[in-house]
């Protein structure tokens, strides 16, 4: 067996509001588990949940992934940004076409993420949270493909695209050109070994698959930290 995507973990200067912004917008609840910290626990087949980590610096510059939510009519869309925006989101520019459908919009610590409009066929069979969409490179995506062991269902001019076979969103990654990566990112996967199963053989196939070990051991909560093939930070979780 893999290991499973445990959560996406957001480092946060305000985690509590972040995570109310993010449990506002997703209509998910905190989770009761004080070993996980402030989380959000996911309402529908998204599989995995959100964790809000304190942290004191800044954002600065663009993170490589973010979330494209679905819509599933104009009106939808609307009311989506609209409530984000209430929630304290607000309205970006990275670069769109003023004609693009699909509105760009930062949540309060400026993490971006995409409201998509309605009849998009990529994202046509997904749920609310139609994909986490990643800046990374082919071979990353077979990474995480051999990694979590979800097939690949988009693999064309060096993009590709990875979904749990029990649905839920889609992972994807744009392909070159890769935007150049300045510090630790802001959002990372924590990783659980499969049930009983051995952390440190979990870390050894990750190896093998061509990740790197960021750190010389486990820190105090157990946890083995890593990167993978394009430096992008995850940990492995210790065994429950």
């Amino acid at each position: 067996m893999t290991c499973q995507l445990h959560a996406l973990c957001f480092t946060a200067y305000d985690p509590l509001r972040l995570a109310r912004f993010w449990g506002g917008v997703l209509g998910w609840g905190t989770d009761g588990d004080a070993r996980d910290g402030l989380a959000l626990l996911p309402k529908d087949d998204t599989g995995f949940r959100l964790r809000f980590l304190p942290g004191q610096e800044r954002k600065t510059g663009q993170n490589r992934m973010h979330f494209d939510l679905t819509s599933s009519s104009l009106e939808d869309q609307q009311e989506t940004v609209a409530r984000a925006l209430e929630l304290g989101a607000r309205h970006i520019d990275i670069g769109q076409d003023p004609d693009d459908d699909h509105v760009v919009l930062a949540d309060p610590e400026g993490n971006e993420f995409c409201v998509i409009e309605p009849g998009n066929r990529f994202l046509a069979d997904c749920g609310f949270v139609g994909a986490l969409a990643c800046d990374g490179s082919q071979e990353v995506g077979y990474f995480w493909s051999e990694a979590l062991g979800w097939p690949l269902v988009w693999d064309q001019d060096q993009e590709t695209a990875i979904r749990s076979p029990l649905g839920g969103p889609k992972i994807t990654w744009g392909g070159p050109p890769l935007m150049p990566k300045t510090g630790k990112n802001r959002l990372h996967f924590d990783l659980a070994p499969p049930l009983h199963g051995d952390q440190q053989a979990e870390v050894d196939r990750l190896v093998s698959l061509g990740a790197t070990r960021a750190g010389t051991g486990r820190d105090a909560s157990g946890r083995v930290a890593m990167t993978d093939p394009d430096g992008n930070e995850f940990c492995v979780l210790p065994p429950r």
